[in-house]
């Protein structure tokens, strides 16, 4: 993946806005509750989820409000980000099968900029039409 001048500093939700956005043929679709939806080619690859019983905290029993989804390329990559029980990634029972981690934005923090920006690009990768997505590895694949 490109490499940015931002190091290992910690992610922020902002970040998230602007790697998404910063992406090729992207739109913005407001989803309900003006929570943005970032697509391409029509297809969703991050987005802001609305607070779901199926996410919530396991000691108070309350939603998350703050539930990103990412899509990944395989369940493989899926399960390689969520069974580690420290990683912030998670995933719940609606999103099993389902090619997606969740991650709550009150944990953005504990990632790195490099790595919220290997997350993103790697799901509108996973979304993106065959050519888009070569064209793109053509021209940001380091050496």
């Amino acid at each position: 993946m490109a490499r940015t001048k931002r190091g290992d500093r910690p992610a922020r939700v902002e970040d998230v806005h602007e790697l998404a956005l910063g992406m090729p043929h992207v739109t913005v679709d407001p989803g309900t509750r003006n929570n943005p939806v970032y697509q391409v080619g029509g297809k969703s690859f991050v987005f802001f989820r609305n607070p779901r019983p199926d996410a919530v905290d396991p000691d108070t029993g309350e939603r998350y409000p703050d539930v990103i989804v990412f899509w990944v390329a395989s369940e493989g990559d899926k399960l390689a980000m969520v069974q580690d029980q420290t990683s912030p990634y998670f995933t719940t029972p609606h999103f099993d099968g389902h090619p997606s981690v969740l991650l709550r934005g009150s944990r953005v923090g504990e990632i790195s900029y490099e790595e919220l920006a290997e997350v993103v690009q790697d799901a509108w990768l996973s979304r993106a039409s065959p050519t888009r997505a070569r064209k793109w590895l053509e021209e940001h694949r380091l050496s």
